[in-house]
């Protein structure tokens, strides 16, 4: 899912410097979201993965 967020992004400078900004601010917005689903989906790994797992007795 980061991988997508950085294509857009990229597509999105892309579309920027060639004058697109309508392609731009779609491109923005798709690689901002999917950025903070990510992080989202990063943490409540972190968390849940860290709960799960139990010392050896």
């Amino acid at each position: 899912m980061l991988y997508w967020a950085v294509v857009f992004f990229i597509v999105a400078i892309v579309a920027g410097v060639f004058g697109f900004g309508g392609i731009s601010a779609a491109a923005t917005d798709i690689a901002q979201i999917l950025f903070f689903v990510f992080i989202v989906l990063f943490v409540l790994s972190l968390i849940f993965g860290y709960r799960g797992r139990r010392p050896p007795v």
